[in-house]
């Protein structure tokens, strides 16, 4: 590692830690030339993705964009931000692994939605509501008949059958 001070070609670490996300590594080093301390980061390098949108226009994976989307749809329900942290961490990663670089926005729509279903309900409709474009309670009311013939068996659903029964979920238009 090239000293900022120096330019010499040799340095020692004192110290190494990971960063509070555990996605780099901090460095504390010392140049054996100058003595002077310095502090290098040691992070994976990730392969570029590229997303298609629904227009067939192409861009790069923003993670932001996607924390910011599962945000908006989790506002107000009981998902943890550190859960919402984790659940982009998992699409990211499962980005990553893939063997392709190129991704449409339907699959990472999907992936998100695969998520949200076992987190929140709520969180899952209004996602789906703009993913999938809702144009009026027509499809509100089919991707509510599709969650309630599909009841959910994680524990972090907050309706338990007795309430179901006793609720009236039938939702006819």
């Amino acid at each position: 590692m090239l000293c900022p001070n120096c330019q010499h070609k040799e340095s020692r670490v004192l110290e190494s830690r990971s960063t509070e996300a555990k996605q780099s590594i901090r460095r504390r080093r010392e140049c054996l030339n100058c003595k002077y301390r310095f502090t290098t980061y040691e992070r994976i390098e990730l392969v570029p993705v590229t997303i298609i949108k629904r227009d067939s226009s192409r861009e790069s994976f923003d993670r932001s964009k996607l924390l910011r989307g599962i945000l908006r749809a989790c506002e107000k329900t009981q998902v943890s931000h550190q859960t919402i942290e984790s659940i982009v961490d998992e699409i990211e990663a499962t980005l990553q692994q893939g063997t392709s670089r190129e991704f449409s926005s339907n699959e990472i729509g999907e992936l998100v939605l695969k998520h949200l279903r076992n987190k929140s309900e709520v969180a899952y409709i209004r996602f789906a509501s703009v993913y999938r474009k809702f144009q009026g309670i027509k499809d509100f009311v089919e991707t509510l008949n599709q969650l309630q013939n599909n009841p959910l068996t994680s524990e972090t659903n907050t309706c338990d059958d007795k309430d179901r029964q006793n609720a009236n979920y039938n939702l006819v238009l």
